[in-house]
């Protein structure tokens, strides 16, 4: 199995949720909507360290 590729649609999915709550961070002022770079970096880099442990996004589209 090859837990280095995420699906695309989840690629996709990860860099717009990313984007848009460290957008929402920067918007209110709140820290805790900076952890949209783990995601962000997640989409980018096409590795997620969740996909090795659920072992579920070994699927490559």
């Amino acid at each position: 199995m090859n837990f280095n590729k995420i699906r695309s649609f989840c690629r996709v999915f990860r860099v717009i949720a990313g984007i848009a709550l460290i957008a929402t961070g920067v918007i209110t002022g709140i820290a805790w909507f900076y952890l949209g770079v783990l995601p962000l970096i997640a989409g980018l880099t096409n590795f997620c360290p969740l996909c090795m442990i659920s072992k579920k996004c070994d699927v490559i589209a």
